[in-house]
C-alpha cells in the first residue's frame, strides 16, 4: 500500500506522521518528567517542530530512493502547510 506513486498517499502521510509522532514525543517527555522528578520540561513549540520535520525523512525516501515524485511533493505540500501555521500561532 505504501508503494504507490499518488497525492493521496503523500498528503495522508504527512497529515498523521508528525501528529502520531508528536503523541509518541509528549508521552515520553511526561514519563521521563514523572519518573525523574525533573523541573525541566521541553517546550511545546520545540516538540511540535520536531514532529513536523520528521516528514522529511520518507519525503527523502519516496523522492531518492523510489522515485516517486507525486508522494514526495504531496508530503511536502502537507509539511509546508504545517510550517506556515506554525509560525503564524508562534509569532500571533
Amino acid at each position: 500500500m505504501l508503494r504507490k506513486d499518488t497525492n493521496l498517499l503523500g498528503i495522508l502521510m504527512g497529515i498523521f506522521l508528525p501528529v502520531i509522532f508528536y503523541g509518541f514525543l509528549f508521552l515520553i517527555n511526561l514519563l521521563i518528567l514523572s519518573i525523574f522528578d525533573l523541573n525541566f520540561i521541553i517546550k511545546q513549540s520545540t516538540l511540535q517542530l520536531i514532529s513536523i520535520f520528521i516528514n522529511l525523512f520518507p519525503m527523502r525516501y519516496y523522492f531518492v530512493k523510489l522515485k516517486y515524485e507525486k508522494t514526495g511533493r504531496g508530503i511536502l505540500l502537507v509539511m509546508f502547510m504545517y510550517l506556515i501555521f506554525y509560525f503564524l500561532v508562534l509569532y500571533d
